[in-house]
């Protein structure tokens, strides 16, 4: 076999492996692992607490809701017939899994045109933005996680209908994405630095 072979052979394999910041962090129920594996999220997450007033926790535990901290996150195919693939379910896509439409809204109202929903300081970004919108018109504190959740989920006048009281489901989810959030707050007060 000759050199460049095995040398391409080892590139495709250490490659095959992921490990590179695109892969989410190990641990994923540990705030303090997450921030040790990438301070540049904790970065990120920090710059959107100081522009918009959303605390890192909340931020994170949403992250982890909407995509696993997979940057290339996307909602699963929609089937006809059960077999044959038609579009996604929808056109989330991201850290955030933000909507087609809501990222152009975004980059459109803050400026930031060349934003990126598989960067985490843009998806953190959004987050802040949209969370921030959830506060002015729907009055939803900063820190409460399950309500800036829900209306993450189900939009604006959605949660001013009340939308999601009608699905018992996401009311399980919010409640699990405010009790991570409660957890990541906790876990990060005591990972020396990144106490807040």
């Amino acid at each position: 076999m000759s050199r460049s072979l095995c040398v391409l052979m080892v590139v495709l394999l250490v490659a095959a492996c992921g490990g590179g910041s695109k892969s989410p962090p190990r641990n994923l129920d540990n705030a303090c692992s997450i921030a040790k594996q990438r301070p540049d999220y904790i970065k990120a997450f920090k710059k959107t607490e100081r522009k918009w007033g959303v605390p890192v926790h909340v931020q994170m535990a949403t992250i982890y809701q909407e995509s696993r901290y997979r940057s290339d996150a996307r909602t699963p195919h929609k089937y006809v017939l059960g077999v044959l693939p038609m579009g996604r379910q929808s056109s989330a896509y991201g850290y955030s899994q933000a909507l087609d439409g809501t990222w152009d809204q975004y980059k459109k109202e803050t400026g930031n045109r060349r934003a990126r929903r598989d960067r985490m300081r843009d998806a953190s970004d959004f987050i802040g933005w949209y969370m921030a919108k959830s506060n002015s018109r729907n009055g939803i504190a900063m820190t409460d996680t399950r309500n800036q959740y829900l209306a993450y989920h189900d939009g604006h006048t959605g949660y001013a209908r009340g939308t999601y009281r009608s699905k018992s489901w996401l009311l399980r989810t919010a409640d699990q994405v405010a009790a991570r959030g409660e957890m990541y707050r906790k876990q990060l007060n005591t990972c020396g630095r990144f106490k807040y």
